[in-house]
């Protein structure tokens, strides 16, 4: 039996930075952190932690549907010239 075997994955160059620097701080690399997380997959025989959906309050929520909104095109979002024009939007509605 073969003492390795390849896993090729595509990650973000920034998340994959951070973790490098995350498993770092424990002595440990990528690949050390990807055989404990596989170990303990089996072990526990699932994920070896709990998956949720991410909850928010309802502003944070209303926030993010018209984010959603603005971006699809389904809503007109102001737009300003310069961060002057903004601020003086800003202050006229006090």
């Amino acid at each position: 039996m073969a003492k390795t075997a390849n896993i090729n994955i595509r990650i973000d160059p920034e998340t994959k930075a951070w973790a490098e620097q995350l498993f770092a701080s424990f002595g440990i690399t990528i690949t050390d952190a990807i055989n404990i997380f596989l170990r303990q997959s089996l072990m526990v025989g699932g994920l070896p932690f709990e998956m949720k959906q991410p909850r928010f309050n309802a502003v944070t929520e209303t926030a993010m549907r018209e984010a959603r909104d603005i971006a699809s095109g389904k809503v007109s979002a102001k737009s300003y010239a310069s961060a002057r024009e903004l601020f003086e939007d800003l202050d006229s509605e006090c």
